[in-house]
């Protein structure tokens, strides 16, 4: 008989798979936010290619200066949308799971995997973070998170 943390993994293992075939298997580290606070959901990843961390609109600038692997990656607005929208409906699974167990939903997850080694790490908050904020936006937390990768990454 499947546990909660059963469905709670299979559904960031889910998460993962849709970023790693939104990139054709082609990272090194990929990053998902995922965000809920008081019905709105967020989902939102990037990724580390060839040394450099760039968000999933950017993939075909790191393809550019990699003549080597010569990837052309699909970027279209459809292909990100796709993506985003099973991120959101597997953040809404989360969710149910979480109700039919009677367990605290995550306020924020940011899960990171190691494409080589092949290993998930998350890091979860059960706090609200911006809904508390007349400034911030969860896209302003995700921007941040971003950044303070990029600049901490070799």
């Amino acid at each position: 008989m499947k546990v909660f943390e059963d469905y709670f993994s299979e559904l960031q293992t889910d998460m993962v798979a849709t970023c790693l075939e939104y990139v054709d298997n082609k990272a090194d580290e990929i990053f998902i936010y995922c965000s809920y606070e008081p019905e709105m959901y967020v989902f939102d990843f990037f990724y580390k290619i060839n040394g450099k961390i760039v968000h999933k609109h950017q993939l075909s600038e790191v393809a550019k200066g990699d003549s080597q692997h010569n990837q052309v990656y699909d970027i279209s607005r459809e292909r990100q949308k796709d993506a985003l929208r099973i991120g959101n409906q597997n953040l809404k699974l989360i969710h149910n799971k979480c109700k039919e167990f009677n367990k605290e939903m995550p306020t924020e997850m940011k899960l990171y995997y190691n494409v080589k080694k092949n290993s998930l790490k998350g890091k979860y908050r059960y706090d609200l973070v911006y809904s508390i904020d007349d400034e911030l936006l969860p896209d302003d937390i995700y921007d941040l998170w971003f950044e303070e990768v990029k600049e901490n990454r070799p």
